[in-house]
């Protein structure tokens, strides 16, 4: 009986036993797995001899951990290896941080791509192709035109695409500069958004590389090219790759696809930027060796005159008693030239440069301004009709910017050709911001295209001796 009963026990004692067993090892291999999903980004595929040194005891794994912790962040180091005092003659690969392959930014007025990277550029697909790994595949799409708000400007701007890829095309034809890609679309043949546009950006993206630049342009336009050859080649040294009508592949170390711009018409923010508007102004007058480079001092007793600059217009806003002004100007001590913003631009610059005041009717005509010596006058002749916004934000500001003394004249109703076509009751005299409302086409339409201005010789005879008094200062 006390054997029986005894050898129960012993049985009972021995199921206990081996209940113990088990639950332990199920609480050791729930451990195991804890302690690896916790490490695991650190440790990764660990060497043999790694492994060892895990299995040693608690303190042991713990300085282990950390010292595999603190050198498992990617570093600069030859072949890219890092290596471990605890793995002696062992060395653990890392991959160096990469940098992005491009860099593509958006912005209000233009969205853009700098690739410090391989690239090649086919022009038969628009397709800009970045070396790239498997793993980083991505693909943007740009119209390299610097107005992406303006989707009338747009639509005139051709469309290219930006991929990374894990093979590239082979190339036909090796740069050993970068290259910026931009569109010759848009606005391309108003002075004012050939500079706001393409000018002035291109010049904000290239100035830095001194010439050592490749332009790879689309939707080429052969004749604003020549227009515009006096800058482009003071820009590069290089003959622009008409893109579109190519066949080859063009590889690059790297590139700028589309064109920043800065938030203001016709200036740079020099916060943003190496370079200032003054900056542009000197490269300009360089570019077309302008020999003025500031406006005449008048000192009382010179018989010199300044030479006031009437810009005149064969269509739309002008001024219809040109003649009667440039008299009026004569007759207060000014050296009167009028002359149009149309044929050679460099003749024109010239013209420009060469006078202390300069006179127009809102418009496109006033980029011109470019090319005056500093400290000039800058007169702007605002039409009616609600101008004010367009006159400050495109021309004003802008002349300031560039260190021109700006002089403004609003034309009344009585100035303005426009009340010779409607009667006094008609909401393009008596709401012009209704029409304003109805779209910029309707307002385009009306008070840029229908209006022309005769200036009252009485009223703004004030305006010009304003202008003989700056020059005294």
């Amino acid at each position: 009986m006390y054997n029986y009963i005894f050898a129960r026990s012993f049985k009972k004692r021995e199921q206990k036993q081996l209940k113990f067993k088990w639950m332990a090892l199920v609480c050791f291999s729930l451990i195991a797995l804890s302690l690896c999903a916790m490490f695991k980004p650190y440790l990764g595929p660990l060497p043999a001899a790694l492994n060892l040194h895990l299995s040693v005891d608690v303190d042991a794994q713990q300085h282990i951990f950390e010292h595999i912790i603190s050198n498992s962040r990617p570093q600069h180091v030859a072949n890219n290896t890092i290596s471990s005092p605890l793995l002696e003659s062992q060395s653990v690969k890392v991959t160096e941080k990469i940098e992005p392959a491009a860099v593509c930014s958006v912005t209000k007025g233009s969205d853009f791509c700098e690739i410090n990277n391989d690239i090649r550029i086919d022009g038969s697909s628009a397709t800009v192709f970045i070396a790239s790994s498997l793993a980083d595949q991505t693909e943007w799409i740009i119209r390299p035109y610097a107005r992406k708000y303006d989707h009338v400007a747009m639509k005139r701007v051709n469309e290219w695409s930006v991929k990374s890829a894990a093979s590239l095309l082979q190339c036909n034809q090796n740069h050993s500069v970068p290259a910026i890609l931009f569109s010759n679309g848009g606005y391309a043949g108003n002075i004012f958004h050939d500079f706001s546009d393409i000018i002035i950006p291109l010049y904000i993206n290239s100035r830095q590389c001194n010439g050592q630049v490749q332009f790879v342009i689309t939707n080429k336009q052969a004749w604003w090219i020549n227009k515009y050859q006096n800058i482009l080649k003071k820009l590069s040294r290089y003959d622009i790759i008409d893109i579109d009508n190519q066949d080859d592949i063009h590889c690059f170390p790297r590139g700028i696809i589309g064109l920043k711009r800065h938030d203001r018409e016709l200036n740079i923010n020099s916060s943003e930027s190496p370079y200032s508007i003054k900056d542009f102004r000197q490269f300009i007058r360089s570019s077309y060796s302008l020999q003025k480079p500031a406006a005449i001092r008048l000192r009382d007793g010179e018989k010199k005159k300044p030479r006031l600059l009437i810009v005149s217009r064969k269509r739309t806003r002008a001024f219809t008693n040109a003649e009667e002004i440039a008299q009026m100007g004569r007759r207060l001590g000014f050296n009167v030239v009028v002359a149009e913003a149309n044929g050679n631009l460099s003749r024109f610059a010239e013209t420009v440069n060469s006078c202390d005041v300069f006179l127009a009717v809102h418009g496109a005509a006033m980029t011109n301004m470019i090319f005056l010596p500093e400290n000039a006058i800058f007169i702007q002749v605002v039409p009616f009709g609600g101008f004010a916004w367009l006159a400050r934000t495109d021309y004003e500001e802008p002349a300031k910017a560039m260190k021109l003394r700006y002089l403004e004249y609003k034309i009344k109703l009585d100035e303005s050709t426009l009340i010779q076509q409607y009667p006094l009751d008609h909401q393009v005299i008596r709401d012009p911001s209704s029409i304003g409302k109805l779209g910029w086409n309707a307002f385009r339409s009306v008070y840029m295209v229908q209006q022309n201005v005769k200036v009252d010789l009485n009223r703004f005879r004030s305006t010009l001796l304003k202008a003989l008094e700056l020059l005294h200062q």
